[in-house]
């Protein structure tokens, strides 16, 4: 009876990275957490510097692991056992990163739908706005702070509009960027993925004019009250999304050029594009409920 065959599972060396990431977490919040205090107060200290110097020590922890892990992957050290561990680890973080976007958006709607009906005084509160902001319009979005400042309201069209197409048209390149990878055309894999590199920064531009539209002639700031919290909180932790997601695909070119991934062996490439589809996608909700509705 013959033996079933098995696959030896890879077991890296012991390596300093992990030591290095996490000393380079804890000054980052130590020194993100001195630096808006100190910023609060007015006061000079070493906050800033402490951040910096946590930044940097996460930026070399990042390209020492991951060249180490490309060359392991580059050197036929990964089994099929360790690709399903990686797809099942890229899954779970993109889920997490739905938990992410499910809280901020509970927010929005947890304001929108009962806190600012409970302020104008629905069901059984009729008294409550007379108390607690008796000038107040239950109306969304909600254009005046307790203090009086009004702000206008950020249309869909124009730049929100513009972005939404150039994001939906990104994840299109990246998809026949995809198909080139697995049928081996190398020229239209660069190509379509060097356009979806370009869309991104161009959203990431236009999402920075946005934001001084915002500030200047809107007078949509974070001190907008729960209209400007809320659209800086999920606009702005998105374009983060974004800048990682573009980085990564920049990473993935230059791997390209060097003629890395093959039709059977490019996880790294498959995982990028599912990061970028899932920020796609995120933005067309947002679109729908921060601009439209």
């Amino acid at each position: 009876m013959a033996q079933p065959e098995y696959q030896k599972y890879y077991v890296p060396e012991q390596s300093i990275w992990p030591i290095v990431g996490a000393v380079a977490l804890f000054l980052i919040a130590v020194g993100a957490g001195n630096y808006t205090i100190e910023a609060t107060r007015g006061k000079e200290g070493y906050g800033a510097y402490v951040l910096i110097a946590g930044l940097c020590a996460l930026l070399v922890m990042l390209i020492g692991w991951f060249k180490n892990q490309i060359d392991e992957s580059m050197s036929g050290l990964y089994s099929d056992q360790l690709s399903r561990s990686y797809r099942q680890g890229m899954a779970w973080f993109i889920f997490s990163e739905v938990m992410f976007f499910a809280a901020f958006f509970g927010a929005l709607f947890y304001a929108r739908t009962i806190a600012i009906p409970w302020l104008g005084g629905s069901s059984n509160n009729a008294m409550t706005n007379e108390v607690l902001w008796p000038t107040f319009e239950a109306m969304w979005p909600l254009t005046t702070t307790p203090d009086g400042t009004t702000t206008q309201v950020m249309p869909w069209t124009g730049l929100p509009l513009i972005n939404t197409l150039i994001l939906v048209v990104s994840s299109v390149t990246l998809h026949f960027a995809h198909v080139g990878l697995e049928q081996e055309k190398r020229k239209q894999l660069t190509v379509m993925l060097g356009v979806t590199i370009v869309l991104g920064c161009i959203f990431l531009y236009l999402q920075g004019a946005e934001y001084v539209h915002a500030y200047n002639d809107l007078q949509l700031t974070l001190q907008s009250g729960v209209y400007g919290n809320t659209f800086f909180l999920l606009t702005g932790f998105h374009g983060m999304h974004v800048t990682l997601g573009t980085i990564i695909l920049m990473v993935l070119f230059f791997r390209v050029l060097k003629g890395h991934f093959s039709p059977k062996e490019h996880f790294a490439f498959q995982a990028g594009s599912w990061y970028w589809h899932f920020v796609d996608v995120v933005w067309l909700f947002l679109f729908f409920f921060v601009y439209i509705i």
